[in-house]
């Protein structure tokens, strides 16, 4: 199964290079989508020199696609316009930090693979491997999050917000987004759902970053969770 990785990007000048490299190095046959989300560093300038790269030595099972936002809209926005380019058979969202671990991919992909599920999300709290020890309160959010999905779409995950999502193409392709910020989380969840599509989930290693270091995500995302949980929920 070929592979499309779809990476939003915003202000990730130091960790671009090296999680590019990470992907790269699955060796699974895949295509990088990259999504630059009106970044302010030297993203933009990195994106376009990695690509001019894949296009003067293209490798096959690394295929590098890069497009460039005009301005700031948010990470559903970037993933929207990724998946609108996406030809894989299967899909997966990956961050641009380094948070997640590409090397989780093949446990990932396995019950897509053998036909058992349709999404497959990973979890970081219910085993895996090594896990960064940060934010209590960060924690507990999402797992009230978590909690309310499930009493919303009547499934048992233990981590709805995680990064790592991976779904086969027909499937996410299937609904209509409609979120373009951190509320693709949820409405994702809600939809596919709604649709009784079968999900599973798989252990995954987690290395958080503190907000000094660039993490993004705050309590009013949390706020705009809730608000996107109900309104997809019960919006035909």
């Amino acid at each position: 199964m070929k592979l499309s990785v779809l990476i939003p990007v915003y202000n990730e000048e130091r960790t671009l290079e090296e999680v590019v490299r990470r992907v790269r190095s699955i060796e699974l046959p895949k295509e990088i989508i990259l999504v630059d989300d009106g970044s302010k560093d030297r993203s933009r300038e990195i994106l376009t020199r990695l690509q001019k790269e894949s296009e003067r030595a293209p490798d096959p099972l690394n295929e590098i696609r890069v497009f460039l936002q005009p301005h700031n809209q948010g990470k559903g926005a970037a993933i929207k316009v990724a998946l609108d380019h996406a030809r894989g058979e299967v899909i997966i969202i990956q961050d641009a930090d380094l948070e997640y671990d590409p090397h989780d991919y093949p446990a990932l992909l396995e019950p897509i693979e053998r036909g058992l599920a349709d999404v497959v999300y990973g979890t970081r709290f219910a085993g895996g491997g090594a896990h960064r020890v940060l934010f209590f309160w960060h924690s507990l959010g999402n797992r009230m999050l978590t909690l309310v999905s499930n009493m919303l779409t009547n499934l048992n995950l233990s981590d709805m917000e995680v990064g790592y999502k991976m779904f086969r193409a027909e499937v996410l392709k299937s609904i209509r987004l409609e979120s373009n910020r951190f509320g693709f989380e949820p409405e994702v969840t809600l939809k596919l759902a709604k649709k009784g599509y079968r999900f599973y989930e798989v252990p995954i290693s987690y290395h958080g970053r503190t907000y000094q270091e660039g993490k993004k995500i705050t309590w009013k995302d949390g706020v705009s969770a809730l608000y996107f949980m109900f309104r997809f929920r019960f919006k035909n």
